[in-house]
């Protein structure tokens, strides 16, 4: 069966994923200081980079990282992002795992490891302080494709953004129906990351898409509502 016909697993009810043995899926973001890459662009590029795992035959079945996958998903759904340069990153590229690139952005993420289980050269590599920023405004993003709203209310690190959108982005990937997975993945996960207006965020909460609520490890308040994964097929009423 390919990884677009198999179903993803929903996760285990709530009070049951702490009892769990606990994984955490990594990512790591090249952040060369000559050229680091626009902020926008580093979410997004995240978020695409879980949604390419997920949907990697090698996640699936019998698959290499299959047992990991699973692993993690029964428990919290972590994620960390890390930052590399130079030879910090080519030893992360050469471990098991796949580099996704944007516009200017490359995150390559790897299958999860136990919490206290992490590669020697991925351990190394700092977590805190991952600031970018866009050179200039990013534009509306397309009626038509998936957006993974950030609530406005938030101030988070980039590091922090980037985990939140791929918890987003996973969300709807679970949400979705086969016929739609198949469709997302055909388009090489196109997706926008947008911070919400103000003005709309109570609509966007409340209206029936997938919402990520923090645990509340890092930086913000346990149970804050982070990011809602607007994907078209999932919308219940008129684009937003």
């Amino acid at each position: 069966m390919s990884p677009a016909s198999t179903p993803p697993t929903p996760p285990p009810p709530a009070d049951t994923r702490d009892d769990a043995p606990q994984f955490v899926l990594p990512l790591v973001v090249r952040l060369e200081r000559a050229a680091p890459p626009a902020r926008t662009d580093a979410l997004e590029t995240a978020a695409r980079a879980v949604l390419v795992l997920l949907g990697d035959e090698r996640a699936h079945g019998d698959g290499a990282w299959a047992g990991a996958v699973r692993a993690w998903e029964d428990a919290r759904i972590r994620k960390v992002v890390r930052r590399a340069r130079g030879s910090e990153w080519r030893r992360a590229e050469a471990l098991p795992g796949i580099t996704v690139t944007g516009k200017s952005a490359e995150v390559r993420v790897f299958p999860p490891v136990p919490l206290d289980g992490w590669p020697k050269d991925l351990a190394k590599l700092q977590v805190s302080g991952t600031e970018l920023d866009d050179p200039e405004p990013p534009a509306a993003p397309d009626p038509a494709q998936p957006v993974l709203w950030l609530n406005p209310e938030l101030e988070m690190s980039a590091g922090k953004a980037m985990a939140q959108a791929g918890h987003g982005a996973q969300l709807a990937w679970w949400a979705l129906p086969e016929a739609e997975r198949t469709a997302w993945r055909d388009a090489g996960f196109a997706l926008a990351v947008r911070t919400a207006d103000p003005a709309g965020w109570g609509r966007l909460t409340g209206g029936g898409l997938p919402v990520v609520r923090d645990a509340g490890f890092t930086e913000i308040a346990p149970g804050s509502c982070t990011v809602v994964a607007d994907h078209p097929a999932l919308r219940q009423g008129p684009a937003r």
